[in-house]
């Protein structure tokens, strides 16, 4: 896979483009008004969605981008050419049509709920002469281009004559066409190199409802058969996808958490594309784009998978669900982030934690308590080296992060270096941070950076100290050693 960090394929994007409008907030209240939640909005943003989106995850790979497509004459179709700007994204292929609106969605999230979207758009199939000019850009880009990935969102660019104009035009200059269909009628994709619905789509569009392997196959090689492809590939979740080329073959993969499968035939098609452009073959195409899907599926809202995410992850499927949960200083600052975007309530708390007992999984319930994930900071063998003596830590910094991280009350882990949790706080700025009771009265290192410091009480007579005090005392009368 390591190749594919040096390739830079161009690709073209024909499609429905829109913008992703998010306004991001909370809800603990009913208005007086309606019987509707109050959403108190922390945060808004915009990022290019439908078709937009694939040309997103085709940035986030490295490809060379080019996009086609049709918007309106409105200051969201300027917005949207500045969102391509931003990226790099060469616009000039995009045609402005009197009367047009340029799609915009806009969707309230609440605590990691979607409230409601609105929209605003134009849904009618574009002029003849929108497609005239479409394909007279096509015909001149063909030479220049690796794939052409079309991205149907249903809003009316890709009509019947525009699509077999684009794929005839494709085909005859040796170019991989790949769609992601939307509708029932999939005829006008006929001639394509490949499809890739997913199962619910490829159900409608054949009208064989997939309920087995034996329905999976049978409407798969129908779509391959009828559409004269190469190849048909339905997406099948988390259990994969199925390629039907002369025989069906199932690439399984395996997603963690599942946050919002908005956008995953996006990322699923854009990384198919991507590696087939740089010569992967198709089952290696299929395995990265699972695992690409994979990661986008663990963001909100419309997302992207860059290589380095897409390498984590596959790497990640090697190490255990408890390893995931212990997370570098780099790892734990991405992950607050979308925490945050979620509304979660982020306690933080940090010690040696050098052996691991009743006093310390009590602490850290009641920690968790208090919001609605828990990140421990957690002192390295040297910081603890550097705090306790050269005796200490009785066990290594990995084996007491495991422990932590296993934990059903810890979330994540994360080990710092230095003598106080300061540096890590910074990129934290936990709404909670939680502290030992003996810290009455005292100053707490980086209470400035927290939104507010709790103090929880030990449990008595449960410390480190007295476990090593107890086991000295049984050695010198023989009652006991170490173990190693």
């Amino acid at each position: 896979m390591h190749n594919y960090l040096s390739c830079h394929p161009h690709l073209l994007v024909l499609g429905d483009l829109m913008i992703d409008h998010y306004l991001w907030g909370k809800t603990e209240r009913i208005s007086p008004e309606a019987p509707v939640p109050v959403v108190d909005v922390s945060q808004e943003s915009e990022v290019l969605g439908g078709a937009g989106n694939v040309v997103n995850n085709l940035v986030a790979l490295g490809a060379q981008v080019r996009v086609a497509s049709v918007i309106g004459p409105d200051e969201n179709g300027v917005r949207l050419r500045r969102m391509l700007d931003g990226l790099g994204v060469e616009s000039s292929m995009l045609i402005e049509e009197p009367g047009r609106r340029t799609t915009r969605k806009s969707r309230v999230i609440a605590s990691h709920q979607q409230v409601i979207r609105f929209d605003s758009e134009t849904r009618q199939p574009i002029t003849p002469r929108s497609e005239d000019r479409l394909l007279e850009l096509l015909e001149e880009a063909m030479g220049e281009i690796d794939t052409l990935l079309i991205s149907d969102y249903g809003k009316g660019v890709l009509s019947e004559r525009l699509t077999q104009g684009a794929i005839r035009l494709a085909r005859e200059r040796g170019v991989r066409v790949m769609v992601d269909p939307k509708g029932r009628d999939y005829s006008k994709y006929r001639g394509a190199t490949a499809i890739t619905p997913n199962k619910k789509e490829a159900s409608e569009a054949t009208g064989i409802p997939i309920v087995d392997e034996a329905s999976l196959r049978q409407a798969g090689f129908r779509l391959k058969e009828e559409l004269g492809l190469e190849r048909a590939i339905v997406t099948l979740s988390e259990e994969g996808m199925a390629i039907f080329g002369e025989e069906m073959r199932i690439i399984p993969t395996v997603a963690r958490e599942v946050y919002d499968v908005t956008g995953a035939g996006d990322t699923v098609i854009a990384t198919l594309g991507f590696v087939r452009a740089c010569g992967g073959e198709i089952d290696e195409a299929a395995r990265i784009a699972n695992a690409a899907a994979a990661v986008v599926v663990g963001k909100l809202g419309s997302a992207t998978a860059t290589w380095e995410e897409i390498l984590a992850y596959e790497a990640s499927l090697h190490t255990s669900a408890t390893d995931e949960r212990i997370r570098s200083r780099e790892e734990i600052a991405e992950t607050v982030e979308r925490l945050r975007q979620q509304g979660k309530k982020i306690v933080f708390t940090n010690g040696c934690f050098d052996i691991l007992h009743l006093g310390h999984v009590k602490y850290l319930e009641t920690a968790r308590s208090f919001g609605d994930v828990l990140i421990v900071g957690l002192n390295s063998d040297a910081s603890v080296r550097r705090l306790k003596g050269e005796s200490r830590p009785v066990n290594p910094q990995y084996d007491r992060a495991y422990l932590l991280a296993a934990l059903e009350a810890v979330d994540y882990v994360t080990i710092f270096d230095e003598e106080t949790p300061y540096e890590l706080l910074k990129r934290i700025r936990p709404d909670i941070l939680v502290k030992g009771g003996d810290y009455e009265g005292k100053e707490v290192v980086g209470s400035d950076l927290a939104g507010e410091v709790r103090l929880v009480d030990f449990v008595e007579g449960r410390s480190t100290t007295k476990i090593i005090e107890k086991i000295g005392n049984q050695d010198e009368r023989g009652g006991g050693r170490w173990v190693k």
